[in-house]
């Protein structure tokens, strides 16, 4: 099931919404496509979602109206809506917040889903709380559901991390003051968020006692925060799981039905198949283009060739870039392309031989993709191609092989031998990637 891309629309005055979520900026948002995707899944005909956004004097006269039947809430809204509302669920006044609406015959009664769903992430990857000092990151809307989840799982110690040290938050400095014995950290902030990936809201390597980082945020597929605790051995979740799951209990209270929550795996599965890049690596010659095209041909998503990026980027060729910069002005331009290419879903991506030398580089297109190292034997690898100025001749193919390819296993999320028959090859990723792969992002 291929997950579409749904453009955010403004609702028509006087033309009522069924459903919907309304936030200030939606322009990445997943909702409409899981909701429309558990409907499929359910057999609900006719199910309508709409992305609304909505500035402060618009979602006034949006709650004014009540045009809808039901909608969800998303930044900043989650605690502005309360004001309209007739009547909330309990754990909706526990929390403070509201993210999911009902109009009854003109009523409205609010709801927060935040929890059920962050719940669920934490008890499908086991993660145990209780007895534990626990840093939230974070003191926005999400916040208080986490804090409530917390406390439900008896966590010993809740402690607040915020910029601005208020509302029972401490500042980041006194975090890393005193609270470097934290077992757990979660964070709620949009730091690490899309477009802005290169950032984490904390360095996990001055705790000593941390054991799992759990991330919110869902796009990147891995955030930063969660790489680089993947990276320390540091048990990870990512936040996906929590997005599908409170979409799920949302849709519930919007048709007032319950289903199994095993749609919620079966959803992640196929987002993550859907969004996941494929990222290939390995030396010059090894086939990755072609391999790449191929594999756009069978999976549907679209390739991209970082080389041509960079050619695009530069404005000229390779040999030029190595002939005015050298080598430290090609990799240097190599790395800007391999950020910006990290920053895409769906896509196929082949690199240049050397991407592999830089570890940012692969820290990057890690965070959205799973790597492949397309194997070649090296006697099939001499190249005579212009734009090939490393990999020329046998000798300096043979010491870049030696370089390189303890790096290329090293990143590798899976190896495909291409020696032979270049169809197997394809036919053995695909079936890699539909099979095992995604565990790499996933678990």
């Amino acid at each position: 099931m291929l997950f579409l891309t749904f453009k955010v629309r403004s609702r028509k005055r006087g033309n009522d919404m069924k459903y919907g979520l309304i936030g200030e900026h939606l322009g990445h948002s997943f909702s409409k496509q899981i909701q429309t995707r558990i409907a499929e899944i359910e057999n609900v005909k006719d199910y309508d979602y709409q992305l609304v956004e909505l500035n402060k004097e618009e979602f006034k006269e949006f709650m004014e109206k009540k045009d809808f039947k039901g909608i969800n809430v998303t930044i900043p809204y989650k605690k502005d809506v309360i004001p309209y509302l007739d009547e909330m669920d309990e754990s909706a006044k526990a929390i403070g917040a509201v993210n999911t609406i009902v109009n009854v015959d003109g009523k409205l009664k609010g709801f927060n889903t935040d929890f059920g769903g962050f719940l669920y992430m934490v008890k499908a990857h086991n993660v145990h709380m209780e007895g534990k000092k626990v840093l939230i990151i974070g003191n926005g809307g999400a916040c208080a559901a986490v804090k409530a989840v917390c406390e439900h799982e008896k966590a010993k110690d809740i402690v607040i991390v915020s910029r601005s040290a208020n509302r029972g938050a401490i500042s980041y400095d006194e975090m890393y003051t005193s609270h470097l014995d934290a077992d757990i950290v979660v964070n709620t902030s949009p730091v690490g968020m899309f477009p802005n990936i290169m950032n984490a809201p904390i360095d996990v390597s001055w705790f000593h006692k941390l054991e799992c980082v759990l991330d919110v945020v869902y796009n990147p597929i891995l955030t930063r925060l969660c790489f680089e605790a993947q990276e320390s051995n540091i048990k990870r979740v990512v936040g996906l799981e929590m997005l599908i799951a409170q979409a799920k209990y949302t849709f519930e209270i919007f048709e007032n039905m319950s289903f199994d929550d095993s749609i919620i795996d079966e959803i992640k599965k196929e987002m993550l198949k859907d969004r996941c890049n494929i990222v290939l690596i390995g030396m010059p010659s090894a086939g990755k283009t072609t391999i790449g095209k191929m594999l756009e041909e069978k999976l549907g998503k679209e390739f991209f060739d970082l080389d041509n990026m960079i050619i695009t980027k530069a404005g000229k060729s390779i040999p030029e870039i190595f002939q005015e910069s050298g080598e430290a002005g090609f990799r240097a331009i190599e790395t800007e392309v391999a950020i910006e290419a990290s920053k895409m879903n769906n896509k196929i991506i082949a690199t240049g031989g050397g991407v592999v030398k830089h570890k940012v580089n692969m820290d990057f297109l890690r965070l959205n993709g799973i790597t492949i190292f397309i194997d070649r034997d090296i006697d099939k690898l001499i190249s005579s191609d212009p734009n090939r100025p490393l990999s020329s001749s046998k000798q300096a193919l043979q010491q870049m092989h030696k370089e390189r390819y303890p790096l290329y296993q090293k990143y590798a999320a899976y190896v495909a031998a291409n020696n032979a028959n270049i169809e197997e090859t394809v036919d053995d990723i695909v079936n890699a990637y539909h099979s095992i792969l995604i565990d790499a992002v996933a678990d």
